[in-house]
């Protein structure tokens, strides 16, 4: 689940367009996240992206995305084109395009304009569906990811597409793909592309989905079927986020869960990022039985121990919805209430007003 505001503080960021590929350097003024709505703990900024050349793009849930140049936040709604101002989740194609899942559907922007694209019934892309049920077709897009092929694949609430390209597909469509289990891939949360080319799918409902290509299985480890960030590190794990019980490690052959044994085993785990040190970094929010400010916001994880940071501010702002570590090594997060945040080394500063 992952959407962007401009927020004030100081600090790192960066800006992104088309055809730069030189990162920006880092201004005295950081990103200024103005909620033109004031306090909303319902409102999250949930996605957050560093483009080619260093620009920092958010996705919010009612006040369209931010990007930061490194200078100045500029705030992008429906008066500048967008077709929502609910934002779910950011990308960055090959071609250097940002794409923008919302509410409404995809928004493509090359730098100028924003393309809006309907994956119901679009006349500029070619939608190709073999059912005819248009129930099927859901335009609330929740999650976005670039394979090697450079195929993009959309994840929203009623199922996946991948464009080519050329056309925009449903994915389970394909008669030729096995699925014993009949996965429908509703609600994906996340969708990321392993080292040997598996598509990974966190969902509600169906558990962690595999794609490899030929089969699509899912995985229920400890009969969980809920899953929200998912994340493979730099020795090939693949973590995923539990709904209320921390994360589980898979190495390729058996999940392991991974456990404090104390309020992390609570969280439910929507962000999951590796810093350069290899630490791992999980965004959380209180699990179902809880809802308590003491457990929540970020924890790291250096493989032996954990330590919690709960960003101050608002009320609702312990959800972390998304993690970025930036190409400096600046750790940020998104929270409910609008709310973005920077790690200083110590603590999570706010940069929301």
């Amino acid at each position: 689940m992952k959407t962007l505001y401009v927020l004030f503080v100081s600090l790192i960021c960066f800006s992104a367009c088309n055809g730069q590929s030189n990162p920006l350097q880092f201004q005295a003024a950081p990103p200024n996240i103005i909620k033109t709505q004031g306090s909303n703990e319902y409102a999250v900024l949930n996605s957050i992206l560093e483009a080619k050349n260093g620009e920092l793009w958010f996705s919010t849930s009612a006040e369209g995305i931010y990007k930061y140049d490194g200078k100045t936040t500029t705030n992008f709604t429906t008066k500048n084109g967008l077709r929502s101002n609910a934002t779910n989740s950011l990308l960055q194609d090959r071609a250097g395009d940002i794409w923008i899942g919302t509410s409404g559907g995809v928004v493509r922007y090359n730098g100028k304009s924003f393309m809006n694209i309907s994956l119901k019934n679009d006349l500029a892309f070619s939608m190709i569906n073999t059912t005819g049920d248009k129930k099927l077709h859901d335009d609330d897009v929740t999650s976005m990811a670039q394979d090697k092929s450079g195929k993009i694949w959309i994840g929203t609430r009623a199922g996946v597409y991948y464009y080519d390209g050329k056309a925009f597909t449903r994915f389970l469509q394909n008669d030729n793909i096995i699925n014993k289990n009949g996965i429908k891939l509703l609600n994906v949360q996340s969708i990321v592309q392993d080292r040997q080319g598996n598509m990974w799918f966190s969902t509600w409902f169906d558990g962690l989905c595999r794609y490899d290509g030929k089969e699509i299985t899912n995985f229920k480890p400890n009969g969980e079927v809920w899953f929200g960030g998912v994340y493979e590190d730099r020795d090939g794990n693949i973590w995923a986020g539990r709904r209320s019980k921390g994360v589980v490690k898979y190495d390729g052959k058996i999940f392991t869960n991974v456990l404090q044994h104390g309020a992390f085993d609570e969280c439910g785990v929507t962000g999951i990022i590796q810093d350069k040190a290899g630490d791992m970094w999980f965004g959380t929010e209180a699990g179902e039985m809880t809802l308590r400010e003491t457990i929540g916001g970020v924890w790291k994880y250096d493989g032996k121990q954990f330590t919690n940071y709960i960003p101050k501010g608002s009320k609702g702002n312990y959800c972390v919805f998304t993690l970025l570590q930036d190409h400096k090594g600046t750790v940020w997060a998104g929270t409910r209430n609008t709310g973005l945040y920077r790690y200083n080394g110590a603590e999570f500063v706010s940069l929301s007003e």
